[in-house]
């Protein structure tokens, strides 16, 4: 069940909307009405997967996100890397009690239950943003001119967008896929998606996809916790590339 509290309020209040995740039905809806009177927006999901279709369908664009530090099913720090593949949200455990340590250190922070809307806000107040780390090299192209120009010299505007169409649409399904494997910790699958993002996308000249898909392969069979957190930023970063792309189709070759 996902559930969904809105209060108008005056927009210079400028209070971040609110995505509310927990399992347990009474702390949800109490905790969204609390929220919800003191003037926050508050989307609700009664579990991660739940979370992550609303972040994918766009049903919420969150600027924190609660979440109860301990659920069945997809949770823990595993939920919290699914969820900075999705959004640039605040992040922040709640609990009951101390939360995992290793949940507590991913997040951004932490809210003891039961909490008001002041502790909230002082957490927000309080919260000093890091620049978002990112391996993308902001020197790199999008797509490679020289690939763009060659295609447009031996074919019809028409025939290019729809090369690079379907190089967007394939990565979203890599994108997808990978995101399947980093959280099962496949370091193989997590292997031949980006040897295959590297093959296609340095085909089209599409350099930053294909330079994030290099580095995927590059991950050993073997990976160690750390190493699966880098795949998880490559995800993030994969992405950004997309959206590039994307952008770099309505900017060039539009409709």
């Amino acid at each position: 069940m996902q559930t969904r509290y809105m209060l108008e309020r005056s927009a210079e209040r400028n209070l971040p909307v609110v995505l509310l995740i927990d399992d347990d039905l009474v702390s949800r809806e109490v905790a969204a009405t609390v929220l919800t009177m003191a003037g926050f927006t508050v989307h609700t999901a009664e579990d991660g997967n739940a979370a992550l279709g609303m972040l994918v369908k766009g049903a919420c664009r969150p600027g924190v996100i609660l979440m109860d530090a301990q659920m069945p099913g997809l949770s823990g720090t595993k939920l919290i890397t699914e969820l900075r593949g999705h959004t640039a949200a605040r992040i922040y455990a709640v609990s009951g009690s101390d939360a995992p340590a290793e949940v507590a250190k991913a997040a951004d922070g932490f809210l003891l239950k039961p909490f008001n809307a002041e502790s909230l806000r002082r957490l927000i107040d309080g919260y000093r943003p890091e620049a978002p780390p990112t391996l993308l090299d902001p020197d790199e192209p999008v797509v490679s001119p020289e690939v763009l120009s060659q295609l447009r010299k031996v074919m019809p505007e028409p025939a290019v967008r729809q090369i690079y169409s379907a190089v967007v649409t394939d990565l979203g399904g890599r994108i997808e896929a990978l995101g399947a494997a980093i959280a099962k910790g496949d370091a193989a699958e997590i292997r031949r998606i980006g040897h295959a993002i590297k093959g296609g996308c340095g085909m089209a000249g599409a350099l930053q996809a294909a330079h994030l898909g290099a580095l995927l392969e590059s991950i050993p069979l073997n990976s160690k916790d750390n190493q699966l957190d880098n795949s998880a930023l490559l995800l993030s970063d994969l992405r950004a590339a997309a959206r590039g792309l994307e952008r770099m189709l309505d900017a060039e070759l539009p409709v």
